[in-house]
């Protein structure tokens, strides 16, 4: 019965659990996910965001900076624009390990005799526990092994601005994603309002840093003149 709960255990902290994400452990284990991440999952807004988002009660406050960032970011999008992001609506626990704070309170009362007797007083259930634990570093150790060199990314947001109001944007989106790289990749667009009448584009790229830079995509955006005056970097965040 001990080595089963042990197992449970390992296997729950497998998966990407950030609790209930209502509480201040819930955002704090969020933050601290997403201090080298852009999205929940990839390199591009997907239905991971829209789940996470949702379940948030509003905005993180100042102290949790990366969840912040990202709540903003995605926050800017309208909701049919959410709703075109990429990816398969997962359910809100593949995210939270199933639990709500009454839940994880509930669950912690029922397992206070089982963690006693397991890390108390349990000999097996400790050596048991410091097996699976070795075997697990070992698998990781292997797998690192055999794990390439990882590839340095970035997410850059752009925004292309036109000449006037009578310039079409549409024209203007289709000539910023006919530019083609390898290491480039076309995420989300969304028109943003300037003033007068006229509005610019916003488009998310992930690029791969050795092999496409800021000044590559200046120069192939601005290269219809006819369309765009200017295109300026919105944001830049390493992947």
């Amino acid at each position: 019965h001990a080595y089963v709960h042990v197992v449970a255990l390992v296997l729950r902290k497998r998966r990407m659990n950030f609790g209930d994400l209502k509480t201040e452990s819930g955002i704090a284990k969020l933050n601290s996910y997403l201090a080298d991440k852009s999205y929940i999952e990839g390199y591009v807004p997907s239905q991971a965001d829209n789940v996470v988002f949702d379940a948030l009660s509003g905005p993180p406050d100042g102290s949790h900076t990366h969840a912040r960032r990202w709540y903003s970011h995605i926050a800017s999008y309208s909701s049919d624009e959410r709703a075109s992001f990429v990816g398969v609506k997962k359910p809100l626990s593949d995210f939270t390990g199933g639990e709500t704070a009454a839940a994880a309170a509930k669950d912690d009362d029922d397992d206070d005799d089982d963690d006693i007797d397991l890390f108390g007083s349990d000999d097996e259930a400790d050596e048991e526990a410091e097996k699976l634990k070795a075997q697990r570093a070992a698998e990781y150790a292997e797998k690192k092994k055999k794990k390439p060199a990882l590839v340095a990314k970035s997410n850059i947001i752009l925004d292309v601005k036109p000449w006037d109001d009578e310039t079409d944007m549409a024209d203007i989106e289709r000539h910023v994603r006919s530019i083609k790289a390898d290491g480039l990749l076309w995420g989300a667009s969304k028109l943003v309002p300037v003033g007068y009448g006229i509005k610019k584009l916003q488009i998310s790229c992930v690029v791969e840093d050795d092999k496409i830079g800021t000044d590559f995509l200046e120069e192939e955006i601005t290269k219809n003149e006819d369309l765009i005056q200017s295109m300026d970097v919105a944001a830049f965040n390493k992947v």
